[in-house]
């Protein structure tokens, strides 16, 4: 009796422990539910698509955030990648690493049992890491970048090959027709802005596809994110184009026969591009690529300076020329300029990596107007140079036998090599999400995804070489959505009900016409491909 009277006494203590730890628990959860009611009614404005359960959180792209930094960064010391190569095998640091990111994640800002919206690296089972881990386990957090370093950032995201075209686009849509090279800018400029708002509604929005599932829950997630990752392919097509085109002026003689097959110049020196180009998408360590793709920048700096001295010593010198507006080709000239402003896929990338996100805003300014005022000199020039031969690459109508025509053309040459890793191992690395854990493990898997996106650009450049018809669809068919359409859906879904009667006109009046240049630049793109 007096045995179990102990263990009854020990029962009773513990029940008695227990009662007073549930009431200390109760008074707990109460004062949390008052700090969570007060946090949920600050964040109220947030769509009911970001209240989403962490377990049923879509797992693509993981990868965005990480890779798209370093496609977009010029500044030596924001470096996001480690590892040496491809096929450096995984070390177990780098996957500890990876977990306790990602257990951070897991964590809400509002205590709650639900995230409010999902993070660029949305939350996966710790089980899951070392596998997924083959892929991305090189990609560590983002560091924070200064405003200059955003600056340069914006401005490398904005100063692309479509420069090359811009003369090209004056003279089909007439001199008229470069007023819609600053209207699309600043319009671009403007719905840059909307998707910083978009990104305010809750700090765990980072990425294009995060805004897109805060507005339109998963399918909008995963929809965006794919139509970024045609826009980063058709860009290495663009870069092969480019490539070739150059190559086959430098060496027009370049003609192979091969087992009956007769190749021409082009088409020689595609496939030579292409074997050329391969190894760096192989490259993992992206950090490589991140440091040679400045020299992108350089190059195109460079050619640009070749243009000019072109003008001012040799004798074609500046000769006015063209008809002020042609209508018949002007949506040719929309989906050009329009090309030219296609950074937006990366703007979410730079507002979340700036130490003082508050100066999105004049980062966004600045770096257009550095643009903007870059792509209508060099189309000015261009077209008093060259007039109605104007080339869809300015760089084919350099006199062969100068040098300053000699270094532009090597430098155009050059400047796919750095950005073509860069532009296709974020769409790699999406593919490989999507694969079986056993063949995640394995290299071989990855290696054939690669060689297969670069073999299937050179199927693409080969079937259709026309540089700025390409260009011109692309411009039209993805810039157009992702540059003005889609950030005005996002931000009116997410703000629905808190936007004033203008803000909502603004948003409709854009969005419309962005529908409308993209439906016309679109059959135009494709129908000059056939003439």
């Amino acid at each position: 009796m007096k045995q179990l009277e102990e263990e009854f006494g020990m029962d009773r203590a513990i029940e008695i422990e227990t009662d007073d730890e549930d009431d200390e628990a109760e008074r707990v959860c109460h004062d949390n539910e008052d700090d969570n009611e007060s946090d949920i009614t600050g964040l109220s404005h947030v769509s009911s698509h970001d209240f989403i359960d962490p377990d049923i959180a879509p797992s693509w792209p993981q990868s965005y955030r990480q890779s798209m930094d370093m496609y977009t960064s010029v500044t030596p010391s924001v470096s996001f990648i480690k590892g040496s190569s491809f096929l450096q095998t995984d070390k177990r640091s780098q996957a500890t690493d990876i977990e306790s990111s990602l257990s951070k994640n897991l964590l809400s800002e509002t205590n709650s049992d639900i995230d409010i919206v999902p993070t660029s690296i949305p939350p996966i089972k710790m089980s899951s890491v070392s596998v997924f881990g083959a892929s991305i386990s090189e990609l560590s957090l983002p560091q924070q970048c200064s405003y200059s370093q955003s600056l340069l950032n914006a401005t490398n995201a904005l100063c692309g090959i479509g420069i090359l075209s811009t003369p090209f686009a004056l003279k089909e849509g007439g001199w008229i027709g470069i007023l819609l090279l600053f209207l699309f800018g600043i319009i671009a400029c403007y719905t840059g802005i909307l998707l910083k708002r978009c990104l305010e509604s809750s700090s765990q929005l980072q990425t294009y596809p995060d805004i897109g599932q805060a507005a339109f829950g998963l399918a909008g997630r995963i929809c965006i994110a794919i139509i970024l990752y045609i826009e980063l392919y058709s860009s290495c097509v663009e870069f092969l184009i480019m490539m070739s085109d150059n190559l086959s002026a430098t060496f027009p003689n370049a003609h192979v026969d091969i087992a009956g097959i007769h190749l021409d110049a082009y088409q020689t020196c595609a496939i030579v591009a292409t074997l050329v180009i391969l190894p760096t998408v192989w490259l993992r360590n992206l950090s490589l690529l991140s440091y040679v793709s400045i020299c992108g920048v350089l190059t195109l700096a460079l050619v640009v300076m070749c243009l000019v001295w072109v003008g001012v010593v040799s004798d074609i010198g500046f000769n006015p020329s063209g008809k002020a507006l042609n209508f018949s080709h002007l949506p040719i000239t929309i989906g050009i300029y329009s090309f030219c402003y296609g950074g937006h896929s990366v703007f979410p990338n730079i507002y979340s990596s700036m130490e003082d996100p508050s100066r999105f805003p004049s980062v966004l300014a600045i770096s257009f107007a550095i643009s903007g005022f870059l792509y209508a000199g060099v189309a000015v020039l261009g077209f008093l140079m060259f007039g109605e031969a104007t080339d869809p690459q300015f760089t084919l109508n350099l006199p062969a036998k100068l040098i300053a025509s000699k270094i532009a053309g090597c430098a155009v040459v050059v400047a796919p090599l750095t950005k073509f890793g860069l532009s296709m191992t974020p769409v790699a690395l999406a593919l490989e999400e999507l694969l079986p854990p056993d063949q995640l493990a394995s290299h071989t898997a990855p290696i054939l995804i690669r060689t297969s996106l670069v073999v299937s650009t050179l199927v693409v450049a080969l079937t259709v070489p026309y540089f700025g018809s390409m260009m011109a669809l692309i411009g039209s068919l993805l810039i157009m959505m992702m540059s003005l359409v889609l950030p005005c859906a996002c931000y009116m879904r997410i703000e629905s009900g808190r936007l004033t009667n203008f803000q909502i006109t603004i948003c409709s009046i854009i969005m419309g016409v962005g529908i409308c240049c993209a439906a016309i630049g679109t059959y135009s793109a494709v129908a000059s491909m056939g003439t």
